[in-house]
């Protein structure tokens, strides 16, 4: 083997292994770029009872829209009203996202007593209930 091949192999190796540094430190850093872009979000669907009144319903939601200012953890809030064509809402008539920057954060949420007051004032008037909690995906 001559001086030549030797070196060539040196050069190589460095450059894989140079590759390799930067595959892993580029890899690392698209990792750490969507997590804290993320958020967690707290999907609530109400399909309300037959005899809660139209009153009943607007309480509820103004309640509901209240908790983002006595409960500092969460990040954002939003609801609305179903208006799918589609006929397959099973009766749930009210969707809400509650959105959270961490699951500590919503879980510091579930047990506050602003939110156990919510829970107090919407649940003799539900049916049902649906809750799906997810991490946004780029």
């Amino acid at each position: 083997m001559g001086l030549s091949f030797l070196m060539s192999c040196r050069v190589a190796i460095l450059l894989a292994s140079a590759m390799a540094v930067v595959v892993s430190a580029s890899a690392a850093a698209s990792a750490a770029e969507p997590a804290a872009a993320r958020t967690l979000r707290h999907v609530v669907l109400f399909k309300f009872k037959d005899s809660s009144t139209p009153a009943d319903v607007a309480r509820i939601v103004e309640a509901f829209r209240g908790l983002p200012q006595r409960i500092p953890v969460i990040k954002g809030f939003e609801w609305g009203t179903n208006v799918s064509p589609e006929g397959k809402a099973e009766g749930f008539t009210h969707c809400f996202f509650v959105s959270f920057a961490t699951e500590a954060d919503r879980d510091a949420y579930l047990p506050h007593p602003a939110h156990k007051e919510f829970v107090g004032i919407v649940g003799p008037h539900v049916d049902k209930v649906c809750v799906v909690d997810y991490w946004t995906q780029p």
